[in-house]
């Protein structure tokens, strides 16, 4: 695997690139369009403010990155490992993501409007007040997920698995129809269910 140099491979339409390192790299601010990742490896890799369109990125693996703020639209994500970035109001909408894990991931106020999920999995992450409205979130699980006042309007998530999360007043609690919680999760959402169906809760 090379490593990436700038300016050689700062980002640019129709860009492909293979096998390359982003090692200490800065992407930040950055536009392009139908940009194309294959086996690249991210570490502390900026992409803040970044504006993608039609993006590919297949077997890559990011790790302690500042991706804040980006926004891809109709972008995919094949194969790949997240951990320990930033992605706090990240933009990712009507894309596709596939075969793919974060962990320990800040992404409180991301928004993943119109996006499919196919074996995804989020683990340790802070989700709070992120946005899957009109989601397809049946390959998704939330395992340890701070989900706090997360937006499900108009998301399907039959099948969809929350275990250990905080699910405490998200939005549109209905849409979890067919969703799988554990548990321990129930008493997070019992008042925000009552609200949802006009229940009073009678504490004696």
């Amino acid at each position: 695997m090379d490593t990436a140099v700038s300016p050689d491979h700062d980002l640019e339409d129709e860009a492909t690139f293979r096998r390359l390192a982003f090692l200490d790299f800065e992407l930040s601010g950055q536009a392009a369009d139908s940009a194309e990742f294959e086996q690249c490896r991210f570490t502390r890799t900026g992409l803040a403010h970044t504006v993608l369109d039609r993006a590919a990125f297949t077997d890559c693996l990011v790790e302690n990155s500042d991706w804040a703020n980006l926004k891809a639209t109709k972008s995919g994500l094949l194969r790949v490992e997240v951990s320990l970035a930033r992605l706090t109001g990240l933009q990712w909408i009507d894309g596709a993501l596939r075969d793919v894990a974060f962990r320990e991931c800040r992404m409180d106020l991301a928004t993943f409007r119109f996006t499919s999920f196919k074996d995804v999995a989020f683990t340790d992450c802070n989700l709070a007040r992120a946005d899957f409205t009109n989601a397809d979130l049946r390959g998704a699980s939330f395992t340890g997920c701070d989900l706090s006042g997360a937006q499900f309007a108009q998301a399907d998530c039959a099948g969809a698995r929350f275990t250990r999360c905080e699910l405490g007043g998200i939005g549109s609690v209905t849409s979890l129809k067919g969703a799988v919680v554990s548990a321990h999760d129930l008493a997070g959402l019992a008042h925000t269910l009552a609200a949802a169906l006009d229940i009073t809760i009678d504490a004696g």
